[in-house]
């Protein structure tokens, strides 16, 4: 059997300046890589704004890419496009288009797969229209709830979705918000992500917090970007109702001297811990160190953080957002909770309390999250829309 030419297109994806963007994209596309009879291409366009704002210290590390590079066995064609920062929206599907063309007009493929809805999706659809081909997109999260309603982007988004020949949702809940926004829920598909469970697994807290110099206070941690809408400022908030409990943020982001500051006029500064950006291989041990991950986010699809934690045996507290119901389905496994500083305190009060065992909480996700089911179903799934 002639095997399945896929060109995939990630705007999220590492690279050498930025090794946690997008891995759980790169993660999924190593996965689909390792199955029988897929042959695969990884276009992620690199965005760099005009010159002279293209010597910013932020894009200045991106020029340095490579155009095409082996990373981590995977063959990667990082083309550029030009980026208009904050009001070029609408555009980048476009350009991203014409950049990708550039690579892949002289090859062979069968299927176009976006790994993003916005702006992915609508560049993979001017790209299948450029080579008369099917095309698939995925949606993850903000990629609908922030693109697919506002009115720059929302029409591009919509008008992919239905001219795609399939979709993913990482969840059950972000395949309700697409139908809601009139995408056909008949074609899109529930495709959940994966870990690696060899990695993300319970182990000794007591070691890991020594390791990592936590102590022996409760501790709540939080995984992400420090921005507003991941919910730290309503964490940092339930301190005041947790006398002796530590937090600690893993991430970076812009609003890091907003939450000091408001650690220090709560009072609670001493007990408020900013560890910046972690490595993924470091994040096992800290998933064990944590009495609970708290994440109160605005919205999600279902968070790669919520998955890793309860496999490392750590229950979590969080938001009804996205895919929540769909990973708390015990006590064991956490609480989900209104955004609120009451709301939190209450939940890791309750949990403090009784602190289910990490075999127990690993227990909850009942073998859903798995690399290699990840790769095998998305392969099925491209095979579908290019009918092979």
């Amino acid at each position: 059997m002639a095997p399945l030419r896929i060109l995939s297109i990630a705007t999220l994806f590492p690279d050498a300046a930025r090794p946690n963007f997008g891995l759980f994209v790169e993660k999924s596309l190593r996965a689909l890589a390792a199955q029988p009879g897929i042959d695969l291409t990884i276009v992620a366009p690199v965005g760099l704004p005009p010159f002279p704002l293209s010597l910013h210290p932020r894009y200045r590390a991106l020029r340095a890419l490579p155009l095409r590079e082996d990373w981590n066995g995977l063959t990667v064609h990082r083309p550029r496009f030009t980026l208009l920062p904050k009001i070029g929206s609408r555009f980048n599907p476009a350009k991203i288009a014409r950049a990708i063309l550039r690579v892949a007009r002289d090859r062979q493929f069968d299927v176009v797969d976006a790994q993003f809805f916005y702006p992915d999706g609508p560049a993979a659809m001017r790209v299948a229209q450029a080579l008369a081909l099917p095309f698939s997109i995925k949606a993850r999260g903000a990629d609908i709830s922030h693109f697919g309603h506002d009115p720059a982007t929302a029409p591009q988004l919509l008008a992919a979705a239905d001219r795609a020949a399939g979709l993913l949702a990482v969840s059950e809940a972000m395949r309700r918000d697409m139908a809601a926004l009139g995408i056909d829920a008949g074609k899109i598909g529930v495709h959940y992500t994966g870990i690696d469970t060899a990695r993300f697994a319970p182990g000794d807290r007591a070691a890991a917090r020594a390791a990592l110099g936590i102590g022996d206070a409760p501790a709540i941690l939080t995984v992400g970007a420090l921005i507003p809408r991941k919910g730290q400022a309503l964490v940092i908030e339930a301190l005041a109702a947790l006398p002796g409990v530590h937090y600690w943020l893993a991430g970076a982001g812009d609003h890091k001297d907003r939450y000091r500051a408001l650690a220090e006029r709560l009072g609670v500064a001493d007990r408020v811990h900013f560890r910046g950006s972690v490595a993924n291989a470091d994040l096992p041990a800290l998933y064990r160190a944590a009495d609970i991950v708290v994440m109160p986010s605005a919205s999600e699809g279902l968070a790669n953080a919520w998955v890793e934690a309860l496999a490392c045996g750590t229950p979590i507290v969080i938001s009804d957002a996205g895919g929540a119901a769909e990973l708390v389905t015990s006590a064991r496994a956490g609480r989900i909770v209104d955004r609120t500083p009451a709301a939190i305190a209450g939940a890791v009060q309750a949990i403090l309390a009784a602190t289910p065992l990490p075999a127990d909480v690993a227990a909850t996700l009942e073998g859903r999250f798995d690399w290699d089911r990840n790769g095998r179903e998305l392969a099925d799934h491209l095979r579908r829309c290019a009918q092979k």
